[in-house]
């Protein structure tokens, strides 16, 4: 069973991490994943969109169809999907050379977890990244 890094190695992630990669990430503003991307970036983080749906940009950035197309470095890999399409986001992940998978709260894979720790990803599971940095980094 996973278990999460301590408040103080999130903590470490967060002041850390310079580029995240949303995954799910939706161009409609009332949307959860738009409203948590928005407040990313407000919190000085390059969001990357990642949503082969997306036409053009999303909060200023050019979108992604996937993990594998982006070429700069990806801190974070932070992701919307349901629970069940975790696990080809956790590949596209290791692929991409990131450092961190984050699923949000209510998204629970442990076979997609597994997998990105044992191929040297941190993986924090089922907590709001949002809610983490406002009580961890304020």
């Amino acid at each position: 069973m996973h278990r999460n890094p301590s408040d103080a190695e999130i903590r470490e992630i967060l002041q850390a991490a310079k580029n995240i990669a949303v995954v799910g990430l939706s161009d409609k503003p009332h949307r959860t994943s738009h409203r948590i991307a928005r407040f990313l970036q407000s919190a000085g983080y390059r969001v990357l969109p990642v949503n082969p749906n997306l036409s053009g940009p999303v909060l200023g950035e050019e979108p992604y169809a996937s993990l594998r197309e982006i070429e700069e470095e990806i801190d974070i890999v932070d992701v919307f999907r349901r629970s069940e399409f975790v696990g080809p986001v956790a590949e596209d992940a290791v692929a991409a050379g990131a450092k961190v998978l984050w699923m949000q709260l209510g998204v629970i894979n442990e076979a997609a977890a597994r997998y990105a720790a044992e191929r040297g990803l941190t993986v924090v599971m089922d907590r709001c990244i949002k809610v983490d940095h406002a009580s961890l980094v304020g």
